[in-house]
Protein backbone atom coordinates (compact mmCIF):
# COMPACT_ATOMS: atom_id res chain seq x y z
CA UNK A 1 0.00 0.00 0.00
CA UNK A 2 1.20 3.49 -0.67
CA UNK A 3 2.03 6.00 2.03
CA UNK A 4 -0.90 8.37 2.53
CA UNK A 5 -0.75 11.61 4.50
CA UNK A 6 -3.85 13.67 5.19
CA UNK A 7 -3.73 17.04 6.92
CA UNK A 8 -6.93 17.69 8.86
CA UNK A 9 -8.63 19.67 11.57
CA UNK A 10 -11.38 18.43 13.88
CA UNK A 11 -14.92 19.42 12.97
CA UNK A 12 -14.03 19.72 9.26
CA UNK A 13 -16.78 17.91 7.32
CA UNK A 14 -14.58 17.58 4.23
CA UNK A 15 -11.86 15.93 6.33
CA UNK A 16 -14.42 13.49 7.71
CA UNK A 17 -15.64 12.64 4.18
CA UNK A 18 -12.11 12.14 2.85
CA UNK A 19 -11.12 9.91 5.78
CA UNK A 20 -14.36 7.95 5.38
CA UNK A 21 -13.58 7.21 1.73
CA UNK A 22 -10.04 6.13 2.54
CA UNK A 23 -11.33 3.95 5.40
CA UNK A 24 -13.95 2.45 3.07
CA UNK A 25 -11.17 1.58 0.63
CA UNK A 26 -9.16 -0.05 3.42
CA UNK A 27 -6.34 2.43 2.91
CA UNK A 28 -4.11 3.10 5.89
CA UNK A 29 -3.21 6.75 6.27
CA UNK A 30 -1.33 9.08 8.57
CA UNK A 31 -3.55 11.86 9.85
CA UNK A 32 -1.81 15.11 10.71
CA UNK A 33 -4.20 17.08 12.90
CA UNK A 34 -3.30 20.75 12.55
CA UNK A 35 -5.12 21.74 15.74
CA UNK A 36 -2.87 19.41 17.71
CA UNK A 37 0.20 20.17 15.55
CA UNK A 38 -0.21 23.79 14.38
CA UNK A 39 3.51 23.99 13.63
CA UNK A 40 2.95 21.60 10.71
CA UNK A 41 0.60 23.98 8.85
CA UNK A 42 3.50 25.64 7.03
CA UNK A 43 4.81 22.20 6.02
CA UNK A 44 1.36 21.41 4.56
CA UNK A 45 1.21 24.68 2.65
CA UNK A 46 4.65 24.08 1.16
CA UNK A 47 3.87 20.48 0.20
CA UNK A 48 0.53 21.55 -1.29
CA UNK A 49 2.10 24.34 -3.37
CA UNK A 50 0.23 27.03 -1.45
CA UNK A 51 -2.89 25.02 -0.56
CA UNK A 52 -3.94 26.14 2.89
CA UNK A 53 -7.38 24.60 3.37
CA UNK A 54 -7.96 21.16 4.85
CA UNK A 55 -7.90 18.40 4.03
CA UNK A 56 -4.75 18.23 1.96
CA UNK A 57 -4.09 14.69 0.80
CA UNK A 58 -0.86 13.12 -0.43
CA UNK A 59 -0.45 9.61 -1.84
CA UNK A 60 3.17 8.47 -2.08
CA UNK A 61 4.22 12.10 -1.90
CA UNK A 62 1.97 13.12 -4.80
CA UNK A 63 -0.37 15.97 -3.91
CA UNK A 64 -3.92 14.80 -4.61
CA UNK A 65 -5.65 17.93 -3.34
CA UNK A 66 -8.63 18.02 -1.05
CA UNK A 67 -11.81 16.05 -0.53
CA UNK A 68 -13.38 17.03 -3.85
CA UNK A 69 -10.31 15.94 -5.78
CA UNK A 70 -10.18 12.64 -3.89
CA UNK A 71 -13.82 11.91 -4.74
CA UNK A 72 -13.21 12.99 -8.37
CA UNK A 73 -10.45 10.39 -8.60
CA UNK A 74 -12.87 7.81 -7.20
CA UNK A 75 -15.59 8.75 -9.72
CA UNK A 76 -13.08 8.56 -12.60
CA UNK A 77 -11.90 5.11 -11.46
CA UNK A 78 -8.41 6.46 -10.81
CA UNK A 79 -8.28 6.16 -7.02
CA UNK A 80 -8.03 2.37 -6.72
CA UNK A 81 -4.92 2.16 -8.92
CA UNK A 82 -3.24 4.81 -6.75
CA UNK A 83 -4.13 2.89 -3.61
CA UNK A 84 -2.96 -0.44 -5.00
CA UNK A 85 0.50 0.62 -6.12
CA UNK A 86 2.99 -2.12 -5.43
CA UNK A 87 6.60 -1.20 -4.91
CA UNK A 88 8.90 -2.89 -7.38
CA UNK A 89 12.35 -3.89 -6.30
Amino acid sequence: MPEIDIYTTPFCPFCVRAKHLLDHKGAAFTEINLMVNPERRQEMIERANGGYTVPQIFIDGQHIGGCDELYALEQAGELDPLLQKVETE
